[in-house]
């Protein structure tokens, strides 16, 4: 992760970071689009058009690209004794008593189908919406409900422009009207319009009760049934596009979903990105990016979108700052957090799209952010030869409100790994803001870089920036060489300042098997003696953020013991890297674990969890574990390799 933010109950968390005055420098704004590349700016020319969900701040709105014109939907609770009540937005995960409850169905990554519940205050409804050509068809059916009062929820459709973009909606007698620059598009009610007029609305609106299912339709009147054929057409095809991946249609079908359902327009930037979740998003003013996240993001929706997946590639290497590093966060208003970066998995992420998709041109955008923030690693996090954590705050701009720039908490963000034990004891050096700790899962992620982005180099014809990665991945391998322990089995952090190996141990001891750092009998050791060891690692729920046997485990707080979907995977692909029965068999088990557990939630629930209980692989027991968090989902990918890696081998 990254930021700890403030939950009810969750008094360790720091606070949300807030807008500050402009510094007299000023602050970096979000990429220009006019800064892409002519391929690059036809991808989000393609990603940018029709209708979608493309609205951060409620998964019920229905909103139209490149123009920006919205269909809200809004929910009125009808009491007949001072009980009414209106929900004028919806969010997936919302944790409040009298909060709505989402329970998200398919979304196909380009809007073409969407499918959720809402309950809210005893009422249940199912929300549809679908294309017709170039049209939206949104259709709202009622569900049995628990509601005490007498009279039916109230659906409202209200239009407008969002971003102050121009555009004008006017109510006609049959149909709202939207007059846009270039066309004008007619809006139609399947239904009877109330024409409530004591509603928190401004502009044009149609309110209908819910007694049977009411439509709204774009281009021209329909009736409900021919929304609903409509609905059903992309429902099937919907469902085709999960099936090609036969017995893994349900995990593709969750990738899809979480993908499609995090997935925004960023007006500022003008880019559709993927942000970790929209509750994530609307705290932080719009939206939010962070570093590691957002590569996972694009990992993932490379199961069924190239487009996405390029567009998270793409722009969180474009959020890089004017210190050379893909920052820890990137928030609306062009805040970004100068002082620190976060693990560096850009280049296996962009090696991984090349090798599915082909596309020489997407390295050629990304290789320059990628050596630059590979060079800054080496050479602002380098220590005694060892790489470490660090948060450089004496970095412009500095952000006032942010208390941990340039101190041992800002350090330990950087990790991604916010409140994580390993960390606890780790001396910090006040005067260069670094952690005086060998890391043994940074330095394998980033030989792991290194190792990708020659590669990558080496593609684009850069013979000498190759070796020049080459070079600096032997230096590192070298150094975590040193850091294996021939008596414990692993490799383990280190206290430079005291020269005391760490002996507390977390997914991150296994990276060097990321980067092909440790031997194969290296290899066999950790996994026999650690991974595979239920007393540390092993289980019915893995892996914990922290050995089992670690006297913090029993906290299940945040990464002080819970399950995070990128440990595993990380995990994962290093076990990928070597072959014999232990290591294969803990590979193949790794993936199963990793989708029951992904599967618990989100077949009960629709819950992509941020972080899982690692004794009962609930996600659910806590507030802090965001509940539709797209990195969740990368226990169901592992799962989709592992299927594909073996049917390869076949």
């Amino acid at each position: 992760m990254k930021i700890l933010r403030e939950h009810p109950g969750s008094a360790c968390f720091l606070p949300l970071i807030l807008l500050v005055a402009q510094c007299a420098i000023g602050f970096a704004q979000a990429p220009a689009a006019s800064q892409r590349s002519p391929q690059y700016a036809v991808v989000q020319q393609r990603l940018a058009r029709g209708w979608n969900t493309w609205d951060t701040h409620s998964a019920i709105t229905q909103v139209l690209l490149p123009e920006g014109l919205a269909v809200r939907v809004g929910i009125k609770h009808q009491g007949t004794e001072g009980s009414d009540r209106f929900l004028p937005t919806a969010l997936i995960g919302r944790q409040g008593k009298d909060d709505e409850r989402v329970i998200p169905g398919p979304h196909a990554y380009d809007g073409s189908y969407t499918d959720l519940k809402l309950l809210w205050h005893g009422h249940a409804i199912r929300i549809q919406s679908a294309h017709d050509g170039n049209d939206l068809v949104l259709l709202a059916t009622p569900l049995p409900s628990t509601t005490d009062s007498h009279l039916p929820a109230e659906i409202v459709f209200s239009a407008g422009t969002l971003w102050n973009r121009p555009g004008t909606v006017v109510k006609r007698t049959d149909r709202m009207e939207a007059q846009l620059p270039d066309r004008t598009i007619s809006i139609f009610l399947s239904g009877i319009d109330t024409s409530d007029v004591n509603l928190p609305i401004s502009g044009a609106y149609f309110s209908a009760d819910l007694n049977s299912p009411v439509g709204l339709s774009t281009g021209k009147p329909r009736t409900v049934a021919e929304i609903q054929s409509a609905l059903k057409r992309e429902r099937l095809a919907y469902r085709r596009s999960v099936s090609a991946f036969g017995s893994r249609a349900p995990v593709a079908d969750a990738i899809q979903t979480v993908i499609g359902w995090d997935t925004i327009y960023e007006p500022q930037g003008r880019r559709v990105i993927s942000p970790v979740s929209r509750i994530w998003s609307v705290r932080w003013g719009g939206y939010v990016l962070f570093d590691w996240d957002t590569f996972f993001a694009a990992t993932l929706a490379a199961t069924g979108d190239r487009d996405l997946a390029y567009a998270n590639a793409i722009e969180i290497c474009r959020e890089a700052t004017r210190q050379g590093f893909v920052p820890n966060y990137a928030r609306s208003q062009g805040w970004k957090s100068a002082d620190r970066s976060e693990p560096p998995v850009g280049a296996i992420t962009v090696l991984g799209l090349y090798r599915k998709f082909h596309d020489r041109w997407l390295l050629e955008d990304t290789f320059a952010p990628l050596l630059t923030w590979n060079r800054w690693w080496a050479e602002h996090r380098d220590r005694q030869g060892y790489l470490v954590w660090g948060s450089d705050g004496e970095n412009q701009p500095v952000n006032l409100d942010d208390r941990s720039v340039g101190t041992r908490a800002g350090a330990i963000l950087e990790s991604g790994l916010d409140n994580s034990p390993m960390y606890d004891g780790a001396s910090y050096d006040g005067t260069t803001h670094q952690l005086a700790f060998a890391d043994v899962g940074l330095m394998g992620m980033y030989i792991a870089d290194c190792d990708a982005l020659a590669k990558i180099a080496e593609i684009l014809g850069r013979t000498a920036e190759a070796e020049e990665l080459h070079k600096r991945a032997r230096k590192y391998r070298a150094s975590l060489a040193t850091l294996w322990s021939e008596k414990v089995g692993i490799f383990l952090n280190k206290d430079l300042r005291t020269g005391q190996f760490s002996y507390r141990l977390s997914p991150t001891n296994f990276y060097p098997m990321l980067a092909r750092a440790a031997t194969p009998e290296q290899a066999r050791r950790m996994v026999d003696e650690h991974l595979l060891n239920p007393k540390e690692f092993w289980g019915e729920w893995v892996i914990p953020s922290i050995a089992r046997d670690d006297p913090v485990f029993k906290d299940q707080n945040y990464w002080r013991g819970r399950i995070w979907g990128p440990m595993n995977y990380l995990v994962y692909l290093g076990l990928q890297n070597y072959h014999e029965p232990d290591i294969d068999r803990a590979r193949v088990e790794l993936a199963q674990k990793s989708l029951d557990l992904f599967l618990k939630d989100w077949q009960a629930n629709g819950h992509v969890h941020e972080n899982y209980n690692a004794i009962t692989g609930s996600g659910d027991d806590v507030t802090n574990s965001d509940r539709f968090y797209h990195w969740g989902a990368l226990l169901g990918l592992i799962d989709l390799q592992e299927h594909d890696s073996a049917a390869n081998a076949e």
